[in-house]
């Protein structure tokens, strides 16, 4: 790959387009591209930060894409009929989807670490990136979320790092099946469940995932992680459960702001780490990282030492502050296994749950809608409350035959609380109205960042007494 071409980006601010344009950049490409939420003055924030760094911003309407020399990078939610997508069959510019680029650029490292799954790719790629930075490994990381880390004045939307080490360390999609690109020296599964394909789809595709790799680090707690095992060249295996497993974690203590545990791995002495993020989940993903650094050679005591210094993922249960007594709770879950993981998280403390979750789409609203009303209505405590507005829709075709309030009735049927609004505004103001001193809001969705300003202003509103 020619790191000096010029590359433009086909909604360039979506969270698996802009860490591989920060990559691109970092490596000496020059990067322009396009946006819907651009146009529309969504988080203009960000886009203000991206011509900062000399990228080029375009309307998405075809004007920017006239060097048939550029290469179009396109993801997988851009449909041929977008004008920019004509203006470059037009003009005969090569077209390369996002997992076509970043499996070229992760096939090419001398050691790639894929780190695939249902829930916790972003944590975990996160972890392990930031461990193998902390240690000086110098890793590259593509990350699908903000590594707070990694974050800061100068890059408020750090969801890359470039480096030289020779290490690249990236999250790997099963959603559209473009894991069947990625060849992992090391191949990370945390979990399988049901999201965007079927069960079926889902083992092949994660088998032979693990079946190219020279070490794969696997997940005994989750069956169909744990039925890769025989499959591998080489396991190492993790648990909060299972004896059996190559890393044990024991003696889990959690607290609001993070959580301890002991590692026990074979013929060691117990290791005591403690995380800076809360929850029972992480400690499963922290395990996945410590596999990986034994994977590498790295010592655990080391691995663990800089574990601990982990600051967290953006959106994962992100405290946005606490007004008049109530706190208000960003959230990246969107699927049933994050959603069950975030509330037994929370319910670890005190304090009513006021929910709005917000689907990320018609479509896995209508492929999940039974496993979404399960997990609400065993996840929901008697006084908790729900609210849902419709999915989250920018524009394109969709089949819209299933709607919040159908997966509000299901979970009004055993007995929790659940509501559907028309509008985001209108979830917004009935939480306001019921919350109390003691209550935690907390907004749950994925691809909208939006939703961030949205808690950011409950925030406000509450602190100016708006309850």
């Amino acid at each position: 790959m020619d790191r000096a071409k010029s590359y433009f980006f086909i909604g360039i601010g979506g969270s698996g387009m802009l860490p591989l344009a920060l990559i691109l950049a970092g490596q000496g490409a020059r990067i322009s591209g396009s946006d819907r939420s651009h146009d529309q003055g969504r988080t203009p924030e960000k886009f203000a930060w991206l011509r900062s760094l000399g990228f080029a911003l375009y309307p998405q309407d075809g004007s920017g894409i006239s060097d048939p020399g550029t290469i179009v990078v396109a993801s997988a939610a851009v449909e041929d009929t977008v004008p920019d997508m004509a203006a470059a069959r037009k003009i005969g510019a090569a077209v390369l989807s996002r997992a076509e680029l970043l499996s070229e650029l992760f096939n090419g490292a001398p050691l790639s670490i894929g780190v695939a799954g249902t829930s916790g790719k972003s944590t975990t790629t996160g972890m392990i990136g930031w461990m193998l930075a902390a240690l000086d490994r110098d890793p590259t990381i593509m990350n699908g979320a903000v590594m707070n880390n990694f974050a800061g004045d100068d890059s408020p939307f750090a969801s890359a790092r470039v480096g030289a080490g020779g290490i690249f360390v990236s999250e790997v999609d099963e959603s559209d099946g473009s894991i069947a690109r990625y060849n992992p020296t090391i191949a990370v599964v945390n979990n399988i469940a049901l999201d965007h394909k079927t069960m079926d789809e889902l083992r092949a595709l994660f088998r032979d995932f693990v079946s190219r790799a020279q070490t794969a680090i696997l997940n005994l707690d989750n069956a169909e992680t744990a039925g890769l095992v025989s499959g591998a060249r080489r396991a190492i295996t993790y648990s909060l459960a299972d004896s059996s497993a190559d890393l044990l974690a024991g003696n889990i203590v959690p607290a609001p702001g993070g959580i301890a545990f002991d590692l026990a791995a074979r013929g060691a002495p117990p290791i005591r780490v403690t995380l800076k993020v809360p929850g029972r989940h992480n400690v499963s993903n922290a395990l996945a990282a410590l596999a990986t650094a034994q994977a590498l050679g790295v010592p655990l005591a080391e691995a663990a030492q800089a574990l601990s210094g982990f600051a967290g993922i953006r959106r994962r249960m992100e405290v946005v502050g606490t007004a008049n007594g109530i706190a208000v709770i960003d959230d990246f879950a969107h699927n049933p296994d994050k959603i069950a993981a975030t509330l037994a998280t929370l319910h670890d403390f005190p304090g009513r749950l006021l929910l709005m979750f917000q689907p990320h789409g018609f479509s896995p609203l209508k492929k999940m809608k039974r496993e979404f009303i399960e997990t609400f209505a065993q996840n929901l405590r008697e006084d908790d409350v729900l609210v849902m507005p419709e999915p989250v829709y920018f524009g394109g075709t969709t089949d819209r035959s299933v709607t919040s309030e159908d997966v509000v009735a299901g979970i009004a049927t055993h007995g929790r609380k659940a509501l559907a609004f028309v509008d985001r505004d209108s979830c917004g103001e009935q939480l306001l109205s019921l919350a109390r001193p003691g209550d935690r809001i907390v907004v749950m969705g994925a691809r909208d960042d939006t939703l961030t300003t949205f808690a950011r202003d409950l925030l406000r509103r509450i602190g100016a007494g708006k309850v």
